[in-house]
């Protein structure tokens, strides 16, 4: 089994991350052209409940796997590595087939509880997808702790381009039987994308494994474990990454509630709340891209720095955790920046109708949300589990106050939500920092690893504006409407891609290390003037 260096691993996620949201972002479109703003509220209502039951099922152990498939592996103790990966499969297989059971017993109770009772069809089509998710995390996480990021990337791909098709098709063939049945024919294309993403895991880890342990020497001697430790190993490490995750989104699940009955205090109908509800789910989808590039990141980063902490390489350890920082700040303030100033266009050229104001003064959360997802991350790669936990608590709390207070007044309300969420992310990552001075002895200078993706930030935004404004004018000389948005657009986004990409360089963002670390096949399409001036 082919192991990438973390850089690489990095690329290949983001790649199928990419793609991944790309094609979530494109089908919206038409998904509201079948079910309507308020189906599509009602559908983003269904999916929140179906991923915070996710969560619960999946986010704990297969980070655990991961974790400890790698460490084991790091001791070369291949045997245990892949002993553990059996028993966390087992214990997901079960996981997986009682939330299934409680979500689909549960959905009505659920449904009326949030204010969303015409979710109720779309989280009971919802339910056996945990099953499937809960088959294929088991192998993401395994692969991903022996350093192969190649087949969650395929299997992640493969998961999508079946939903999109289903989705649509489904909701399409239901939606004449009123728009709660299609809303749920719409989720039925998760859990066939699941389905298969499991499938071809299962194949691609029976195909290699046996290959693979044949690689590795009969008579190494190393320390083994027995069963029991192996579960008390996987369990001390999923549980509190569960507790951490399940209360992050635990806070988007109460969110929902909260959103919904507080714009119903502020003296919106069932119908307007809906709509609004769904126009900030649209902001939540956009932001979800970058976010997928920074969880490919921290995907990569937790098996690296567990790896070498099991190695006792403090510096190697150091090194891991600034890399993921200076990174994720490469990506998320270039994409807020240009979240906030391109806006209203996007929504335009995705046709995603009413909303965008919600991106403009809400695209800064994307840089909060970024650091205190790796922040976590390596919190939980260092033994602090814990700790991460209790943090994100205090931000939930915050979150739902702010939320209560500002919603239910009519002339903020759903922008009471971005308030919300700058306040739930800002105090984590406060805590998170003085933590990993404090505690992990790891310091982290996000101001210095911020400057220079800031100030290229700042030059891109100034040449998207003057482009734009620029191209628009010209060309609605020839053409008028949609036509010239998604043209005018396209070429705004690319111009200041390359104005970042260049200002970056200049300004010494990028380091050699970096491009070194990129496959050949993607380096041979970067400018070679530009690689000559990466010092």
């Amino acid at each position: 089994m082919k192991k990438q260096s973390t850089m690489g691993g990095f690329a290949v996620l983001s790649a199928a991350s990419l793609i991944v949201k790309a094609l979530s972002i494109l089908y919206i479109p038409i998904l509201l052209g079948i079910i309507g703003e308020e189906g599509n509220g009602i559908y983003a209502a269904a999916y929140q409940v179906y991923v915070f039951v996710y969560v619960l099922t999946n986010s704990g152990i297969p980070v655990a796997i991961s974790k400890l498939v790698s460490e084991l592996t790091a001791l070369n103790n291949y045997k245990d590595a892949l002993r553990s990966f059996k028993i966390a499969r087992f214990l997901l297989i079960i996981a997986g087939t009682i939330t299934t059971i409680l979500m689909m017993a549960l959905a009505l109770p659920v449904a009326r509880l949030m204010h969303f009772e015409k979710s109720y069809l779309a989280i009971l089509a919802l339910s056996p997808t945990l099953l499937f998710t809960s088959i294929a995390s088991a192998y993401r996480g395994y692969f991903q702790g022996k350093g192969n990021m190649i087949p969650t990337a395929l299997s992640q791909v493969l998961e999508q381009v079946v939903n999109v098709i289903f989705t649509i098709l489904f909701a399409s063939l239901l939606i004449k039987y009123g728009v709660e049945a299609a809303c749920a024919g719409g989720t039925v294309g998760t859990s066939f994308g699941a389905l298969c993403a499991a499938i071809l895991l299962i194949i691609y880890f029976l195909r290699n494994n046996d290959s693979e342990m044949q690689q590795y020497p009969k008579n190494m001697i190393v320390k083994r474990y027995r069963y029991k430790q192996l579960v008390r190993k996987l369990l001390n490490y999923s549980i509190p990454i569960t507790l951490s995750t399940g209360f992050q989104y635990a806070g988007n699940l109460i969110d929902v509630w909260n959103t919904k009955s507080r714009l119903l205090a502020a003296g919106f109908t069932d119908e307007k709340a809906s709509i609004l509800y769904s126009h900030l789910y649209k902001y939540q989808q956009l932001m979800n891209v970058p976010i997928s590039i920074v969880s490919a990141l921290a995907a990569t980063v937790l098996p690296a720095v567990a790896g070498a902490s099991a190695l006792k390489d403090r510096k190697l350890v150091q090194d891991r955790i600034n890399y993921a920082f200076r990174i994720c700040m490469l990506i998320v303030i270039p994409s807020a920046a240009g979240y906030s100033v391109l806006s209203r266009q996007i929504f335009e050229m995705l046709r995603f109708g009413e909303g965008s104001y919600i991106m403009m003064y809400g695209s800064f959360i994307l840089v909060l949300q970024s650091i205190v997802q790796i922040q976590t991350i390596v919190l939980q790669a260092s033994g602090k589990l814990y700790s991460a936990t209790f943090h994100l608590v205090w931000g939930i709390i915050a979150k739902i106050t702010v939320n209560y207070v500002l919603i239910s007044i009519p002339s903020i309300n759903i922008m009471g939500s971005i308030l919300g969420s700058l306040a739930g992310y800002a105090i984590p990552l406060l805590l998170n920092n003085i933590k990993l001075k404090k505690a992990v002895k790891i310091r982290t200078n996000l101001v210095q690893h911020a400057f220079r993706p800031l100030i290229s930030s700042v030059m891109m935004t100034s040449g998207i504006l003057l482009v734009n404004t620029l191209l628009t004018k010209i060309m609605s000389l020839f053409l008028k409407g949609y036509i010239n948005t998604v043209i005018s657009t396209t070429v705004s986004i690319i111009f200041g891609i390359c104005i970042y990409g260049y200002c970056i360089v200049i300004t010494g963002g990028i380091r050699k290390e970096d491009i070194q670390s990129i496959p050949q096949k993607i380096q041979k399409y970067i400018p070679k003037r530009l690689i000559e001036k990466i010092k």
